[in-house]
């Protein structure tokens, strides 16, 4: 198996646009191939993210025809479905067909058109991910899923919810203060400045959870090319490596034991980790899936970053933030910078990119530029899991 390296990105504007999904994928791709210095000639498949653009726009297997509208020829291209998590899972296995020798250089990326919708027939389409027979029948949604996992976590913690409540707001501060700096962000340029009443004073969604605990709904897309790690340096003297991939698959909600501790979060990370052949210690930063601030303290509890029931607190202390122990969602992750959700993975990894090559937006960069970087995606109510590790060398 080859090593694979990622040598072209590209990112639209996340937010409300007003073009179509083909437009936004174009869009992104194109960037990707400028960035790495290839032509639809050089193209030989395409993976594409993309949850539900059936609802959207009407349009199925939307891969198919992003190969054509880039003149990539009639070369395998397949969409990718895992919820929230549907580009890393496109990425992964894009790196995966590099590294196995079926293909020497690939697209991959995610798109979606969520804000198209509205937001109760949005709402109504994400709840498909949730377990339908059980979660569904009882008009759960994600608001609510989170919520009880906060719950779960204030009572298992021995934590009074209303001190949970104040460190979340941590999150939201954090990752829309980062947002507000990013230019690509969907709250670029706002809310960058919030204090923790802000957040606890918003509008209430799903106990505890108010309107600033929670991401938006957005459109976007982001895209990247990768090859062997060998014929890198034929496009790009900053190369980033994929170290470690893993992903993992859930159950329905009933089934699980805590919402605070997903099996497949944490079996993911493990894989990703061993391939990687690193630990949490190694990791400089992270992108992480904050679609509510609690799901961010579960995720660096789940990936090894603090011990169980310690995020909230280290939060709060700025450990998440530049300087602190993990940098986390320097982006604005998905509350600051927002959530396409067939883009968000990709998104991630865009980032991470930047960062890598010292290119992060002004106010937003790690000093100095990270070493190891590592990306969490959930689909569902922690029915897919995908992580990717990258870095600046290889292992």
């Amino acid at each position: 198996m080859r090593d694979v390296a990622i040598i072209g990105v590209g990112h639209t504007k996340f937010g409300r646009a007003s073009k179509t999904s083909l437009e936004l994928f174009s869009e992104a791709s194109l960037q990707a191939m400028d960035d790495a210095g290839v032509v639809g000639a050089d193209i030989e498949a395409l993976f594409q993210g993309a949850a539900l653009p059936g609802f959207e726009e009407g349009q199925v297997m939307p891969a198919a025809f992003s190969a054509a509208e880039l003149n990539l020829g009639p070369i395998p291209a397949t969409r990718y479905e895992g919820a929230c998590a549907s580009a890393s899972v496109a990425i992964r296995d894009a790196a995966m067909w590099v590294s196995s020798g079926e293909c020497d250089m690939v697209l991959a990326g995610g798109v979606e058109k969520a804000l198209t919708m509205g937001t109760a027939f949005a709402t109504r389409t994400f709840a498909m991910s949730c377990h339908t027979p059980t979660e569904g029948a009882v008009g759960l949604t994600f608001p609510g899923v989170f919520a009880m996992a906060a719950r779960q976590y204030a009572k298992g913690y021995d934590m009074p919810l209303d001190s949970l409540r104040e460190k979340m707001a941590h999150v939201s501060i954090k990752n829309h203060r980062h947002g507000a700096l990013n230019p690509l962000a969907q709250f670029y340029k706002k809310m960058g400045n919030l204090k923790v009443e802000d957040v606890v004073n918003s509008m209430m969604v799903a106990d505890p959870l108010t309107l600033m605990d929670c991401c938006p709904f957005s459109d976007g897309a982001a895209a990247l090319v990768l090859c062997p790690v060998e014929d890198a340096k034929k496009y790009t003297d900053d190369p980033v490596y994929v170290l470690g991939t893993g992903q993992g698959s859930g159950s329905a909600l009933s089934k699980m034991e805590d919402l605070t501790k997903p099996v497949s979060r944490i079996q993911s990370a493990k894989v990703a980790f061993k391939r990687a052949r690193l630990e949490p210690k190694d990791i400089d930063m992270l992108e992480l899936h904050d679609c509510f601030t609690i799901a961010e303290l579960i995720a660096l509890e789940c990936l090894g970053f603090f011990e169980w029931g310690k995020a909230a607190e280290a939060t709060a202390q700025g450990e998440t933030d530049l300087g602190g122990k993990i940098p986390t969602n320097m982006s604005g992750g998905l509350i600051g910078k927002g959530h396409p959700i067939g883009a968000t993975g990709a998104s991630q990894v865009y980032w991470m990119v930047k960062q890598m090559r010292g290119e992060a937006a002004k106010g937003n960069q790690i000093d100095p530029v990270p070493e190891y970087g590592m990306t969490d995606t959930l689909g569902g109510d922690f029915g897919t899991l995908c992580h990717i590790i990258l870095g600046r060398t290889k292992r």
